[in-house]
């Protein structure tokens, strides 16, 4: 026999969206909430870039799921394997059905390996590693050290993914350690970008140009990585205009994988019908289904065209939670997301740019009297010790 609940609101995710909507709805009075997600462990995940660069310990960036969990919320510890929004009913990995009146989608992202040939079967081993992955993000740093010479590699993908800049930050804090040790002169360091700039803003993009400079950093724009032969050692990226493919050796690699929507989520009528990678179609700025009026999403598993960054959910979650209960109120849904994102780009052991920028795709500085468009050594303590605070004792309790 099928097992059947039912809550008000049903919340599908417990990373930093999930649990920051539920803390800003029981902080409103709201009740009768039920989180679900099967993780026994709570990450924040911005703190493995630095993990990886060997700036932080990965103990730090972990909690236990049940810790962040807000008071007189239900946690359902179990997967979501489909969503049936006509009947308003969300089916679990054990059988069991879970009814909703409102449903929130902050499934996160899908980590697609396999759409890069011999990379899963490399991964954590023979110099190849990825920060996307807290137990990979301490073996980043192994590498990192290990190398003493030859060729590193690192790579973005196309399409959508969490933390764009993530690629670039890693590459930066090797070759600052391999310049720090003497032995950068000896490694040939490369960046594939698919993009045909460093940054999507000009004002960023052209101090990164900097940066990848000082470093001899060999990037290649449009361009991305398709294949890993680890057994010769080296990878395959392919030029985006005209398709060509050349071979790259590498003694260490950082590689990005693509990224979609849960496959579970593609397949339903929640997905953008517009959108092959299959994520939450959502009005961009009240964060409300475009067919669906009492489903909402955010975070990375939302169609809003931002970057999927942390400081997105941030200022995301405030908006969602106003006009979740406008609907369930009756009421026009008046609070907006205007885009904003912010990535903290780690450009050399302390020193970080601040980006932040909004759908204009501008600078959009949110700390006064501060100039964040150059390298900062105050802004590497705001990423290394300040952000994190933010996160644990502000963000997922609903005060910030």
């Amino acid at each position: 026999m099928t097992t059947r609940h039912h809550h008000r609101i049903v919340i599908v995710g417990g990373g930093s969206a999930g649990i920051s909507v539920a803390a800003r709805l029981i902080r409103a009075g709201v009740r009768d909430i039920a989180v679900v997600d099967p993780a026994s462990r709570h990450y924040y995940q911005p703190l493995w870039t630095l993990v990886g660069g060997g700036c932080a310990p990965i103990e730090e960036s972990e909690r236990p799921q049940r810790s962040v969990i807000p008071r007189g919320v239900r946690w359902i510890g179990e997967r979501a394997v489909a969503v049936d929004p006509m009947a308003r009913e969300l089916t679990l990995d054990g059988g069991s059905i879970v009814g909703y009146e409102y449903l929130v989608m902050c499934a996160g992202i899908q980590l697609d390996w396999q759409r890069i040939p011999g990379l899963a079967e490399t991964l954590g081993r023979d110099g190849v590693s990825s920060n996307y992955l807290a137990e990979l993000a301490p073996r980043t740093w192994r590498f990192i050290r290990e190398t003493k010479s030859g060729s590193a590699v690192f790579s973005m993908p196309s399409g959508a993914i969490k933390c764009a800049g993530a690629a670039q930050k890693i590459a930066y804090l090797a070759a600052d350690y391999w310049r720090a040790q003497g032995r950068l002169r000896d490694i040939d360091v490369h960046l594939v970008l698919p993009t045909p700039t460093m940054f999507g803003i000009p004002e960023f993009s052209g101090i990164l140009d900097g940066v990848a400079a000082r470093y001899g950093i060999n990037v290649h724009f449009g361009s991305e990585v398709t294949r890993v032969r680890a057994d010769r050692k080296y990878v395959v990226i392919r030029d985006n205009t005209t398709g060509a493919e050349r071979e790259l050796p590498y003694d260490m690699a950082h590689l990005v994988p693509p990224q979609s929507a849960p496959d579970w989520l593609k397949k339903s009528t929640l997905a953008d019908p517009g959108d092959p990678a299959g994520y939450v179609g959502i009005d961009k700025h009240t964060m409300q289904h475009t067919r669906h009026p009492n489903v909402f999403a955010l975070g990375d598993v939302a169609s809003s065209p931002n970057s999927k960054t942390g400081a997105a959910v941030r200022k995301q979650a405030p908006v969602v939670v106003r006009n979740l209960i406008a609907a369930m109120n009756v009421s026009p849904l008046e609070a907006r997301y205007q885009g904003y994102s912010s990535c903290p780009l780690t450009t050399a052991r302390r020193r970080v740019l601040l980006a932040e920028f909004d759908y204009s795709m501008r600078p959009a500085p949110s700390i006064p009297l501060i100039d964040t468009v150059r390298e900062r050594t105050d802004m590497w303590y705001l990423k290394r010790h300040g952000l994190p605070f933010l996160y644990w004792n502000l963000m997922l309790r609903g005060r910030a």
